[in-house]
């Protein structure tokens, strides 16, 4: 019985998310891993605020909260970008708002790094550097056709 429930509760998910973001890349696949690492990565540096002197900082589940209502939103961009470029018969405002997010979620995660005290390889700042190129010359290239 919760087998069916499951299966048909995964197929309905799985189709909605077909629909509303024209399919699963690789792109969507990063963004979502990356907004996890940084909810991870913020609620560690939130602990690790909080057991230093400063009372002002620490983990709170409004700022929390907060946060999660914004990732939610960064999605509803995405999806309303998709639908918009559909209507408009373009390709290129849902890979670019794409972009536009994963360079803010891996410089909040450098931030969160930063914050909890850990170190950081030299090799992910030359990602945000990449993905801030790849976006500015995404908009370029859309802008002159």
């Amino acid at each position: 019985m919760y087998g069916k429930f499951a299966n048909i509760v995964v197929a309905a998910l799985g189709s909605m998310g077909s629909y509303l973001f024209g399919g699963w890349s690789a792109l969507l696949e990063f963004l979502v891993l990356l907004v996890v690492v940084d909810y991870i990565t913020g609620i560690v540096a939130s602990i690790k605020e909080g057991r230093s002197s400063n009372k002002n900082k620490g983990l709170s589940s409004k700022k929390g909260s907060i946060g999660l209502a914004k990732k939610g939103l960064m999605f509803l961009v995405i999806i309303v970008m998709h639908r918009a470029d559909i209507v408009f018969e373009l390709s290129f405002l849902m890979t670019g708002s794409i972009y536009f997010y994963l360079a803010n979620e891996l410089i909040s995660i450098i931030e969160n790094l930063g914050r909890a005290n850990c170190p950081l390889p030299p090799q992910l700042k030359q990602v945000v550097e990449i993905l801030k190129r790849k976006e500015i010359k995404d908009d370029t290239n859309e802008v002159n056709k």
